[in-house]
């Protein structure tokens, strides 16, 4: 088991006080699936530290293919002109693997206070491994911001205010729902808000305009999927599966996104037969927002305990089938939801 490191902070609202009181600190890495608030805080240490501009002394970046030892060096003993900082920012870089950890942390451990040095993990994955010593030890000396998915109550107040900047209302129930449509990541969300804030033609944003303009992501669709499903609604079921294929979503891909949703499916229904309610199946499943919760438990509550159960099973055949010698996916995707609709 890959043993956890501990960072000195892993705390965005740690950050964001930090950044808003001038006071950042030496040595951070920045990673997560909330682009947007990683390249909002990145923009405020911007320009934070580099007043006079990004062509100035005091900012140096990096491309990590390109960085080493010596010229990160270079950077940290170059003092700052007309600032309090130099800001050091660099995108890519494997800090865990090589042969220059040791290096590294004799440079970290002893760090000028006029420095702040930001890792950004943008295609390069972050993964430490905790049982090296290396990795231990480089870690002791970073703040590693985790930039998650946001919580359903931020995330509305968060839309509101965007929809609000564009001179429009927008009511929590239609807020929940576009960030659901959207998958809840403010780096999608915030596009789409610009493109129905500009299509709508009154003040208040209504679920037609989402509809009408916002692409909605798999994991939406499938949800639609899992509910025509439930109803026994067969033609609904493949209309929407049409619509899948015209979203060239693979098959293999689809097969993988209806079996999580069966199995949550499962999982509502577990929970209504032992009057649990939303917050538990939010625990078990790891579903994040309410809107999707109620909408799993009102789709559960159209099936049995012993259909849900047929269809994850139904599901687990068709993807051992897909891996192996199939010829004809979307066929058997087409006889998999007609199975499941009939169960």
């Amino acid at each position: 088991m890959e043993e956890r490191i501990i960072s000195k902070k892993n705390n965005y609202d740690t950050l964001a006080s930090s950044i808003r009181d001038g006071n950042v600190d030496k040595l951070y890495i920045f990673h997560g699936e909330e682009r947007y608030l990683l390249e909002h805080s990145l923009g405020s240490m911007r320009k934070l530290l580099c007043p006079n501009g990004l062509d100035g002394f005091n900012y140096n970046y990096f491309d990590g293919s390109k960085l080493t030892v010596d010229l990160l060096e270079n950077a940290i003993d170059t003092l700052p002109v007309f600032a309090d900082k130099t800001f050091i920012e660099i995108h890519d870089f494997n800090l865990f693997k090589g042969d220059a950890r040791e290096r590294f942390c004799k440079i970290f451990a002893d760090l000028p206070d006029y420095v702040c040095i930001v890792f950004v993990f943008n295609t390069i994955e972050y993964k430490p491994d905790g049982r090296q010593k290396l990795n231990k030890e480089l870690l002791k000396h970073m703040n590693v911001i985790d930039f998650v998915a946001q919580g359903q109550d931020r995330l509305v107040k968060w839309i509101k205010r965007h929809f609000a900047d564009a001179g429009k209302n927008i009511s929590t129930h239609d807020a929940e729902y576009l960030s659901f449509i959207t998958g809840g990541l403010m780096v999608n969300l915030k596009g789409e808000i610009e493109k129905v804030a500009a299509y709508s033609k009154s003040e208040m944003i209504t679920k037609q305009d989402i509809d009408t303009v916002v692409t909605p992501v798999l994991d939406t669709v499938v949800y639609k999927l899992a509910d025509a499903l439930a109803s026994r609604n067969s033609k609904q079921a493949l209309q929407i599966l049409d619509e899948l294929f015209q979203m060239r979503e693979v098959p293999h891909r689809l097969i993988s996104s209806v079996s999580i949703k069966m199995r949550q499916l499962l999982a509502a229904r577990i929970c209504i037969e032992n009057n649990l309610d939303k917050a538990k199946l939010m625990k078990l499943t790891g579903i994040r927002f309410d809107f999707q919760a109620k909408m799993l438990m009102n789709t559960a509550n159209k099936a049995k305990l012993s259909e849900c159960r047929a269809a994850v099973l139904a599901c687990a055949a068709t993807a051992l089938e897909l891996n192996s010698t199939s010829t004809n996916p979307e066929s058997q995707m087409i006889e998999l939801v007609t199975k499941l609709a009939l169960v």
